[in-house]
């Protein structure tokens, strides 16, 4: 019962808190600690000091304090720090025994304590107990054989007795277990202080054996220099360059080795050590060398040991890019370039043979264009440097061999392996090479130059041929059948270079027939064939209207010598305007006109110079609607156009047109005579006068959306001015409303004149 109503008993509630709004003083951590500190509520007073007056009191220090050790080491054993103190305590009262038994019971538990095997051997130490000290070091070593500290101070310690010889021995254990390079150092200098150099010398050939490493070989050879072994020393510098050979060559191996050379006025060697080692040390990996050799040759060479050490730095750097591409062809140029500047031809035949070896690995012209210069290259240093005219037939031979013909040629090869023969006075052969060129691969460039070779020669019959397998591979080319034409003229054939001429114009297709023309034209007229010039005009005309072609014909009929010339021309101008009317080009008209009008300055008469001068066009500006290629309006563009006399003839609106503009002139005469004091200048009334007219074009060809924006003025005399453009759009517009009624379109001009006006 009583646990029942011990179980019902309710925990009395927390009173809650019913005003939660903070303190009105604040008290913070720091305000608790200072004032803690302050009361120094925690301060405990010190211990009684206890002075120990006979042996039994401090017997029982003693067992008080080694209980307390005791008890501390019971409790964790595995804490050193404990053993340690313990140890030190039973030290500091001179019971050796004890504290030596306490680090005997602390090495049982960790042996591998390096802190405790280092206290424990200072403490015999210490206390002189120098055969305990050589135990403790022996058994350390012994369990723990890469702590190098004990080996140090095993050894300090027997060359501190005097030990030498047990020193000697420790020293070597410890290199029967190949310590690092600074414990083989230690033995090193041990030896020395005691003046033993042949037993540092054996130790050093050891050393290098476990630590093969270069700076380690080159600190054996400075000893044996600075000891004065001078053969010794260069002895151990060629094992070391023997030892790695070129696999694992270093750069600071040879700059020593050097540098010992130079110490010792040895400069040939030093001079064979550096290219040896820059012929086999890449260039990213001799940057020292390359400094340290020419700061030598600064020193002790002459111009050309310079020049030689910067060749080489070159030579090493351009090795460097073509290994990491080989495709690179401008390394290889200018590789090639400093291997042909100063080296044997077999070297420079070896750089040549490595550098065509990189083919291109794409069949495409663009990728072969820079590696066929190598050929070439190639092929002209065999004949101009080696002078081995078979080995440069043979490298020819070879890259017409390579180049995949069916795909894409080289004329540059075939011409120069051709050019190649003639200089050798082998023209068969030389022949032979341009016919199998123009078998395989038929190329404009193939076939002039072979057309220009057999010209060199005199051989015209030959050049015929050539000049008709040409024409039969290229009929459309013009250049070929004029180059074919003057051939047959220089020989004196005139009728078979007219023929030639005849069956040229008559080529379905040409490239560039208007230069034929001009040719069979001009030829004509050097053998003074006026006749047959006229006649090839004239079929010219019939296929072109071109506006040059009238004008040349006019000047030719103007340069014949007869007394109808100048009649001639001007009828041919005349001819050239009718069939002109028609054209949609309208500047040429004007150009036609334009030269006829200097003609009639420099040959006619006033009347006829009026004539002409009254057929120039007037110059319009105007605007029309552009449209986007989606259909949408893209804005308004100006233009020039050209209305010509002749043409406005049949167009009515232009007759209004003058009428109104002389009634606005008359207009602003009558405003000027009214108001002097006013003046308006011969400008202004032109451009006033322009405002209320316009041109509108009536011609089927043109556009009925297009508005005139400025009035046409004769075109030779002056054009007009911006300002006159904007006014005249309005004018314009209402033009281009077609009423033939005449008075009817004046009276609206006049209404429109005087509304612009007011």
């Amino acid at each position: 019962m009583a646990s029942t109503a011990a179980g019902k008993q309710r925990i009395p509630k927390v009173a809650k808190v019913k005003n939660k709004a903070p303190a009105e003083v604040q008290i913070t951590a720091e305000q608790l600690l200072r004032e803690a500190k302050e009361r120094e509520l925690e301060l405990l007073p010190p211990p009684p000091k206890q002075k120990i007056t006979d042996a039994e009191e401090l017997n029982d220090y003693k067992l008080k304090k080694r209980k307390g050790f005791e008890d501390n080491i019971r409790k964790n054993r595995t804490v050193i720090s404990n053993w340690i103190k313990y140890a030190q305590w039973e030290e500091s009262l001179k019971e050796v025994q004890r504290a030596r038994s306490i680090y005997e019971r602390a090495l049982d538990v960790e042996h591998r304590n390096i802190t405790l095997w280092l206290k424990y051997a200072e403490m015999e130490m210490k206390n002189r107990q120098v055969n305990h000290a050589r135990n403790i070091w022996d058994r350390a070593i012994t369990i723990l054989p890469r702590v190098n500290q004990f080996w140090y101070k095993y050894t300090y310690m027997e060359e501190m007795l005097g030990n030498v010889a047990g020193c000697r021995q420790v020293f070597e254990r410890w290199m029967e277990w190949e310590p690092d390079e600074q414990a083989w150092h230690s033995y090193i200098n041990f030896e020395l202080r005691y003046k033993e150099v042949d037993k540092a010398r054996t130790i050093y050939e050891r050393f290098v054996i476990v630590h093969p490493e270069v700076k380690n070989w080159i600190k054996y050879a400075r000893f044996e220099e600075k000891h004065g072994y001078i053969a010794h020393s260069r002895k151990v510098y060629e094992r070391a360059v023997e030892f790695f050979g070129e696999e694992h060559v270093d750069e600071n191996l040879f700059v020593a080795f050097a540098r010992f050379e130079e110490t010792q006025k040895e400069f040939e060697r030093v001079r064979v050590i550096y290219k040896y080692a820059l012929d086999r040390i890449p260039k990213h990996q001799a940057q020292q060398l390359f400094k340290n050799y020419t700061m030598f040759e600064k020193k002790f060479g002459d111009r050309r040991g310079i020049e030689d050490v910067i060749v080489s730095k070159r030579r090493f750097q351009y090795e460097e890019e073509v290994k990491a591409n080989p495709h690179n062809y401008d390394a290889w140029f200018d590789y090639l370039r400093l291997v042909e500047s100063d080296a044997e031809p077999d070297t420079v035949r070896e750089v040549y043979e490595r550098a065509i070896a990189n083919i291109p690995p794409i069949q495409e012209k663009r990728h072969w264009r820079r590696y066929i210069y190598l050929w070439i290259n190639y092929a002209l240093y065999e004949e101009l440097e080696v002078k081995d005219v078979e080995r440069t037939r043979q490298v020819y031979l070879a890259c017409l061999e390579l180049i995949p013909h069916k795909k894409f040629t080289f004329a540059k090869i075939w011409l120069l392996s051709a050019q190649f023969e003639i200089r050798q006075k082998n023209l068969q052969g030389a022949r032979k090479i341009m016919g199998m060129a123009i078998g395989k691969c038929p190329k404009n460039k193939l076939l002039k130059g072979y057309i220009e070779l057999e010209l060199q020669l005199r051989e015209f019959d030959r050049c015929r041929k050539l000049y008709e397998k040409y024409l039969e591979f290229s009929p459309e080319n013009c250049t070929t059948w004029i180059k074919f034409a003057e051939l047959e003229t220089i020989l004196g054939d005139i009728e078979r270079a007219r023929a030639i001429f005849e069956l040229a114009i008559g080529q379905p297709r040409l490239d560039m027939p208007e230069v034929l023309w001009k040719s069979y034209i001009d030829f004509e007229i050097e053998q003074e064939e006026f006749g047959n010039t006229r006649n090839l005009y004239k079929r010219l005309l019939q296929r072109t209207q071109h506006v040059k072609v009238w004008i040349s014909y006019a000047k030719f009929e103007l340069s014949v010598d007869c007394p109808d010339r100048l009649q001639k021309c001007r009828q041919i101008y005349e001819e050239a305007n009718k069939s002109m009317r028609n054209c949609e080009e309208k500047e040429e008209r004007l150009m036609l006109i334009e030269s006829w009008r200097d003609f009639e300055k420099e040959f006619g008469s006033d009347s006829t110079s009026e004539r002409v001068r009254k057929l120039l066009p007037e110059k319009v500006k105007k605007r029309r609607k552009l449209t986007a290629e989606d259909g949408s309006d893209a804005g308004w563009e100006e233009y020039y156009d050209y209305i010509f006399p002749e043409d406005a003839a049949n167009q009515p609106n232009l007759k209004l047109l003058a009428m109104a503009k002389m009634w606005k002139r008359q207009q602003i005469e009558n405003e000027d005579s009214k108001d002097p004091e006013n003046p308006i200048t011969a400008e202004e009334a032109t451009t006033s006068s322009t405002e209320s007219a316009g041109p509108s074009e009536n011609h089927q060809e043109s556009d009925r959306n297009t508005v005139t924006e400025t009035e046409q003025t004769t075109y030779d005399d002056h054009d007009d001015d911006d300002n006159s453009s904007s006014s005249s759009s309005s004018s314009s517009s209402s033009d281009n409303e077609e009423d033939h009624d005449g008075g009817e379109k004046k009276e609206k001009e006049k209404g429109s004149s005087e509304e612009e006006k007011d």
